[in-house]
């Protein structure tokens, strides 16, 4: 099990600002988070982390790590 994290416009489109899951990788965790047309346009956006790190869709997860979906921000 993994907690992701949701911040700005995908904390929006998902629902809610935490979450747990079952995921391999971070592909897992995309595909699990684009549900609907509008969600995975927001997400496709989304950088990861994965426990503070930048990662990959192909990132590989450990059970019980922590997975961040950072939206665009304006500005950076």
């Amino acid at each position: 099990m993994i907690t992701v994290r949701l911040f700005a416009a995908a904390a929006d489109v998902v629902g809610t600002k935490q979450l747990k899951m079952q995921a391999e990788t971070v592909a897992d965790v995309i595909e699990q988070l684009s549900d609907a047309q509008t969600t995975t346009r927001v997400i496709a956006r989304c950088s990861f982390l994965v426990d503070g790190s930048k990662a990959e869709p192909d990132a590989a997860l450990d059970d019980g790590a922590t997975v961040d979906v950072l939206p665009p921000f304006a500005g950076g």
